[in-house]
């Protein structure tokens, strides 16, 4: 198994030494939440919170249940649930696509999923929510208390972007061509990254309905994550995504390596198998283990199609 990266130092400071995937975990499950603020443009209820345990404090995004829209195909108050599926799927694999999630039932506003905030590069010295596009809107504390240092990472890592047709960057690969509000034509393109190229396959196997290019952060220590994924495991396919450079695409020998790994996982006395069976519906899992079968008979990228739309909106 690929070996977990480092997380980098906790947001609030370098005093803290590095945290292991293991010890992040163990912070956002015992640590006592600080809820800091409300980021602005979700479609659920998420907050910024803060968890502290044995003097280390780390940022986190709180997503509880109750604070979630109801939606016509996914069973209702269970996106927690999802989030902390696809992290455990993420893990099994070694890739450490997703940061350390994990649910929490003694959260301020009731149970919820608990993911390790992505900064993104500087000390927090500078950057603070609000400084740009506002992502972040405070609740609730006086006005010394918003500014709370803490880096925001790039929507898209640097990896995902939309350009004119004829400026796309030497190498990447372009997924649609369309219409922008302009009237001018644009390109959905992205980089043929290897970060990207696991993330594209580990969102085949959760069926991931909503990989947009701002659910991809680049964190300070250079590793890619993929975010917000509420949206997965259904039973019908959903895969919407704006990773679809590589469609047809032989899989690399270590994407079909870590395929039969996941396959042995989520066979009826796997590890992996019962951890899911403890999140999700069993028929989800069941489809679950079927994607990983399909892409192993096939060893391709799959292709859009079907009636669905193949990607989500908006595209960031």
């Amino acid at each position: 198994m690929a070996s977990q990266p480092p997380l980098g130092r906790t947001p609030s400071g370098p005093s803290h030494p590095e945290l292991d995937e293991s010890a992040a975990l163990d912070v956002l499950a015992r640590g006592e939440l600080e809820i800091c603020g409300r980021i602005v443009d979700a479609s659920n209820a998420t907050l910024l919170a803060k968890a502290e345990l044995d003097g280390v404090h780390a940022f986190c995004v709180y997503k509880p249940m109750a604070g979630e829209r109801p939606l016509w195909d996914f069973p209702g108050q269970t996106l927690a649930n999802r989030e902390v599926a696809t992290y455990l799927l993420s893990a099994a694999t070694g890739w450490a696509v997703v940061p350390p999630t994990t649910l929490r039932a003694d959260a301020p506003y009731g149970p919820g999923s608990v993911q390790w905030w992505i900064a993104g590069d500087g000390d927090g010295s500078d950057s603070q929510p609000g400084d740009d596009d506002e992502p972040l809107a405070t609740e609730g504390r006086d006005q010394d208390d918003d500014e709370i240092p803490l880096p925001l990472a790039d929507p898209g890592a640097g990896l995902v972007d939309v350009v004119a047709p004829d400026r796309r960057p030497p190498g990447w690969l372009e997924v649609v061509e369309a219409v922008g509000w302009d009237g001018e034509r644009v390109a959905l393109v992205h980089a043929d990254d290897p970060a990207l190229r696991r993330m594209a396959v580990l969102d085949v196997v959760v069926n991931n309905a909503d990989r947009k290019g701002g659910h991809i952060l680049r964190g300070a220590d250079g590793h890619v994550y993929g975010v917000d994924n509420g949206l997965t495991f259904n039973e019908d396919d959903k895969l919407r995504t704006v990773l679809w450079g590589w469609a047809g695409d032989q899989l690399a020998g270590e994407a079909v390596d870590v395929l039969t790994r996941l396959g042995a996982d989520l066979d009826d006395d796997g590890p992996l198998r019962r951890d899911l069976l403890g999140l999700l519906d069993r028929r989800e899992v069941q489809r679950t283990a079927h994607r990983v079968r399909m892409l192993l008979r096939s060893r391709r990228y799959p292709r859009p199609g079907g009636h669905r739309p193949s990607i989500p909106w908006p595209a960031f």
